[in-house]
């Protein structure tokens, strides 16, 4: 059992804390929505009327925060965290953001004795209730070995990307494939439809040919197709377009900076900041679907 201090209660965090909760960790949680941290104190958190109160005597401190400047405010301003953490505390950062930024986080909390690892998640809500979350870790080797064991109550898959920071690249990398392999799926089953055949059975050849991949045979995109998930409740639920077109951005600034070229990591940016320009921002991504719909 150990104690833990978690911070921010979104559609992932509040999940994911209550996964701690139930594996029989002290969880003291923080949120600046009430409602939030109700539904968790309920499943038996305790919370605190500060975040300072908060991870004052915690062992590991979780994020989750909605972008790199949320995290550098909560740690590093005037009165952040960095001025109550206990030295020798871990800090765990699964907030999505710049790498940059988690390389400048983790080294001004080193600087006063607190570790720290940047560990971005994969697998949507559905993954953060279920505990069934991939963690992307950037850190030393010996933090990744102390937060595993607590990572693996929330998640099945913890993998080791590198050193600070890896994580939010690798966690880039894996965002932007993901959104071109939804707008690629999205592509051929209108294709399809728009040519007289049946989108369930489309699935099915391409799910058992070359064409298999995880947005056709586990997400799909078309209404009817698949029961629970955000195609077949109009769109609800789920990853945000608005998120989607996020986390693409932070992709197209780690390609900058490392001079690559991913211009179909560049189109899927454009086509889903268009979608979310068009209203669309709070559905689920696979919503691109009706990018490529001639009824719409």
């Amino acid at each position: 059992m150990a104690n833990i201090a978690f911070i921010g209660l979104g559609n992932m965090g509040g999940p994911m804390a209550i996964n701690l909760v139930k594996a029989g960790h002290q969880v003291c949680v923080f949120d600046l929505s009430e409602q939030a941290v109700a539904h968790v104190v309920e499943q038996g958190a305790t919370t605190q009327a500060q975040a300072s109160d908060c991870v004052k005597d915690a062992e590991f401190i979780i994020s989750m925060l909605p972008a790199g400047k949320h995290v550098e405010a909560v740690y590093l301003a005037e009165n952040g965290l960095i001025n109550h953490i206990a030295k020798g505390a871990l800090v765990i950062d699964s907030s999505t953001i710049d790498s940059p930024t988690s390389i400048n986080v983790g080294a001004a909390l080193l600087a006063q004795g607190i570790n720290f690892i940047d560990a971005p998640v994969s697998g949507g809500v559905g993954g953060a209730v279920a505990g069934t979350l991939s963690f992307m870790v950037g850190g030393s080797e010996a933090d990744f070995n102390q937060a595993k064991p607590i990572l693996d109550n929330m998640g099945k898959n913890v993998f080791h990307a590198g050193d600070h920071g890896a994580g939010q690249v690798a966690k880039a990398c894996n965002n932007m494939l993901l959104s071109v392999l939804m707008l690629a799926t999205s592509e051929a089953l209108q294709l399809g439809i728009s040519n007289g055949l049946d989108a369930s059975v489309l699935s099915n050849i391409m799910s058992k040919s070359s064409g298999s991949n995880w947005t056709l045979d586990v997400y799909n995109p078309c209404p009817g197709v698949m029961e629970n998930v955000p195609s077949s409740n109009d769109y609800q639920g789920g990853f945000m377009v608005d998120l989607m077109a996020k986390d693409l951005g932070l992709a197209m600034d780690t390609a900058v900076k490392s001079h690559s070229s991913t211009p179909m990591g560049a189109l899927a940016r454009s086509l889903y900041a268009m979608h979310a320009a068009n209203g669309n921002g709070a559905k689920d991504f696979s919503s691109a679907f009706n990018l490529f719909n001639q009824a719409k």
